[in-house]
């Protein structure tokens, strides 16, 4: 019999192995557990620490009490560029997106367990992974274009794969609140469970990937990924550009008549 095994990555996330599935818990102890920097930069360690993992099949990502609210506007190098060159800022906004593709490109099958909400770079994260287990409580949302910046992180195409074209629209532009039992009917989650079991449920969804034939559990998901999203990068490639593009303007709404 294996022995599980523990890896820290840094301060908030931390990756337990046990047999064929891993579970990586970002936790920064609080109820919000926003993304800062140092968040962003240790969930993609450790989805590139484990793709080299040959005898993990399956991951799954839980949070502490939720899994993000999105990013932490409290953390200066997110929110304080001011002294920073256009080419330093465009490389330091690529975060983001580093950490959700890092997600999208492992080649085990990952499902996110989501408790309480999911928000901004949280739900930008979460479509990132294959699967999505929602508490009955909760609810995901993207403030993102009411606040006059664009849906980055390369998660707009992940998106429409998964909901299609107009309920991305609700979602993405009008940033509407979509509690579980609707993300379950429009497909942006794949299961909903009592509150506080989501990442149990997550785990059996991970043990069962992680008893098939791996090799060809791999190349299924890729060819399944790739005819979801064909022209995924071809779509998104520009976000990051945009983002800044709409931190620079001084995009008002129209004046009501």
């Amino acid at each position: 019999m294996s022995k599980a095994k523990s890896v820290v990555i840094g301060e908030f996330v931390a990756i337990e192995i046990d047999g064929a599935v891993a579970k990586v818990t970002f936790d920064r102890g609080d109820l919000l557990n926003a993304l800062s920097a140092q968040a962003m930069e240790e969930l993609r360690d450790a989805a590139q620490s484990l793709a080299a993992e040959t005898q993990c099949h399956s991951v799954v990502l839980t949070g502490g009490s939720a899994i993000s609210a999105g990013a932490d506007l409290k953390d200066p190098r997110l929110t304080d560029r001011s002294k920073l060159s256009l080419l330093e800022q465009r490389e330091a906004v690529k975060l983001g997106p580093d950490m959700c593709q890092a997600w999208a490109d492992l080649e085990q099958i990952t499902i996110c367990a989501i408790e309480r909400f999911c928000v901004g770079g949280g739900l930008a994260l979460a479509v990132s992974c294959d699967h999505r287990v929602m508490a009955t409580d909760a609810h995901a949302r993207l403030p993102e274009v009411p606040l006059g910046m664009n849906m980055s992180w390369r998660s707009v195409p992940r998106i429409v794969a998964l909901i299609g074209p107009a309920k991305s629209k609700e979602l993405v532009i009008l940033g509407r609140r979509v509690e579980a039992d609707e993300a379950l009917a429009w497909g942006l989650v794949d299961r909903v469970a009592e509150p506080g079991t989501t990442l149990d449920h997550a785990m059996k969804m991970a043990q069962s990937y992680a008893s098939l034939p791996p090799v060809a559990v791999r190349m299924a998901k890729q060819a399944i990924d790739t005819s979801a999203s064909p022209l995924g990068f071809a779509t998104s490639f520009m976000d990051r550009d945009q983002f800044l593009l709409s931190r620079l303007a001084n995009d008002e709404p129209a004046p009501k008549a």
